[in-house]
């Protein structure tokens, strides 16, 4: 069995993600998993593991209790899955810097 070693919970969150440099699936990209330092996403787009990567998640008042909040951050992709025949990318990312905005 193995272990996880993870420092961060992660929670089972799915987030709108927008990127310059990611093609959406169906539309739009959503987190499955977000932590204090990374996020899991599904993209059509692959990218090198170690690639800089700059993103957004925006969180919508049901998260904040508040107005929409957008998390723009900057990153590294530390994984990427793809399922043999798909043509969609499973990526892990660690967020390395981020800034809040919020967006009425």
């Amino acid at each position: 069995m193995a272990v996880d070693k993870r420092i961060h919970r992660r929670y089972s969150l799915k987030i709108p993600l927008t990127s310059k440099a990611l093609t959406p699936v169906n539309g739009g990209i959503e987190t499955s998993n977000v932590s204090a330092r990374g996020v899991f996403f599904i993209s059509s787009t692959k990218p090198e593991e170690g690639a800089a990567l700059e993103f957004s998640l925006t969180l919508s008042p049901e998260i904040t209790l508040t107005d929409n909040i957008v998390i723009r951050c900057k990153g590294r992709v530390v994984r990427v899955d793809q399922a043999a025949g798909s043509d969609k990318v499973g990526i892990a990312a660690v967020i390395e810097k981020y800034d809040f905005e919020t967006k009425q």
